[in-house]
This record gives structure tokens, sequence and C-alpha cells, in this order.
């Protein structure tokens, strides 16, 4: 007769969580049908060598899972780099930091989120096409080095000059950190998720490379449609009114 402690009960529901949040981080990436396939033969193999005592396919199969976790390992260096990534930026893992060290979180404030917000309107309205990366707990050094470096305050005013169709600066992303602007003309990897609707173009799939590598939050103004969207988590959140805008934004600097 079976028996179930606490502890095994703890362990199912553990083992439960990771491969939902793995089968999730794959679904992001477009590698769920990978994902799939290898339950699918992890469940053979256990079924050959444990269930059934194969011993000539088990010994077969036993060597493909030996020589599989290097291959697993080169197949999704981007997914674990992402899942990595998002356990060090947990809030919790923040908190902890922030208590050892002292320092204190920067809260989000009316007069940084507005002129984003009232930017984003304007441009909306004249149909002026905009990518901006807001930086949380991830780090987007790289990002920010691939374009002209600003480091200056978050004013309305520049960010529409930048993004001006004339600007030589308005095809790339901006980012915002720190509460400041430093860097404008970025370039951000571009997403390949079969999934995007055709209709959202270049700007939408750069935002979305970018929300599903790091846990940024980026907003883009559609250059044909005028309307407002934000990719955060690998997702979109299309045709925002702005006050979504700015909620989005307060929960970001949060």
């Amino acid at each position: 007769m079976i028996s179930l402690g606490i502890k095994d009960v703890i362990d199912i529901v553990l083992v439960a969580l990771l491969l939902y949040y793995i089968y999730r981080l794959m679904k992001e990436s477009s590698s769920a049908n990978i994902f799939s396939g290898i339950l699918v033969f992890v469940l053979v193999w256990i079924l050959v060598s444990q269930v059934f005592e194969m011993r000539l396919m088990g010994s077969i199969l036993d060597k493909l899972v030996n020589m599989g976790a290097l291959a697993l390992i080169i197949l999704f260096q981007e997914e674990i780099r992402h899942f990595f990534s998002t356990i060090g930026s947990r809030r919790s893992t923040n908190l902890i930091l922030r208590l050892v060290t002292g320092k204190k979180r920067e809260t989000a404030r009316r007069e940084d989120i507005m002129p984003i917000v009232m930017a984003c309107m304007s441009m909306s309205k004249q149909k002026v096409g905009a990518l901006i990366v807001i930086e949380r707990n991830v780090g987007l050094s790289e990002i920010i080095h691939s374009g002209d470096i600003i480091n200056a305050d978050i004013n309305q005013r520049l960010i529409e000059n930048i993004f001006f169709k004339n600007s030589p600066l308005h095809d790339g992303a901006m980012v915002i950190s720190h509460k400041h602007i430093k860097a404008a003309g970025c370039i951000l990897p571009v997403s390949h998720d079969a999934d995007i609707p055709k209709a959202l173009g270049l700007r939408h799939r750069a935002a979305l490379g970018i929300s599903q590598k790091t846990d940024c939050l980026a907003i883009i103004v559609s250059e044909e449609t005028g309307g407002i969207s934000i990719a955060r988590d690998g997702q979109f959140h299309l045709r925002l009114s702005p006050e979504e805008l700015e909620r989005s934004l307060t929960e970001a600097w949060e």
C-alpha cells in the first residue's frame, strides 16, 4: 500500500507548478510543441525502461536521455536565460536585497508618468510611430548602448521631438531607466512568434521581443492607426486608453 505524506504532496505540487511555469515560458517563445514532444518522449522512456522493462530499447533511450541534457541546454538557451532572469527579478528577491542593503524602492510619481502619457496621446492623434521601453528589474545596458545616449529628464516635448518623423532617432526605441531618458534609436530583438497578428508591424514585434527576454514594459504608438499598446511579459495589451496606460506605467514602477 502506497502512503502519501505531507512532504510527498508538497513535492507533487511543486513539480506540477514547475512544469506549468516551464510550459508557459515555452508557450511565450513559441516552443510549446517542442516542450510537449519532450514530455511525450520522457513518458515513453519511463514506460519502456521502468514499467515494461525492455532492456534493449531502454538502454538506447537511456543513452539518448544522457545526451539530451546537453542538447536541451543548447536548444533552449534563450528560454533558460529568461527563466533565471525572471527568478532573479521577482519582487520578493528585490525586497530581500532592499532589506539587506537598506536601499529604498523607487516609487511611481505622477510627474514622471504623465509626460509619457501625454506624449503618447499627442503622437497617437498625429499618427506618429513610437516605441518606448521602460526598464524595470532586469537591466537593459546592452540595449541602451545600441543607441545614442541622452541621459535627460523625462519630458513630453523631448519625447515627441525624438519620434518626430524627420528625426534621425525616430525609427529606433527609446529606453527610460531610473526615471530618466537614457537613450534613443536603440535596437531591440524582434520576436518571430507566429501568433502575432499580421496587422501589427515591426515596432510591435520588437516590443514583444524585448518583453519576452526581460521584464520591461514596452509602449507602442502605431504609425498606421495611432493606437497605443503595450507589451509586457511576452503579451500584448492593445488599444489602451490614456487611463489604462497611466495605470500600467504606475504598476511597472511599483
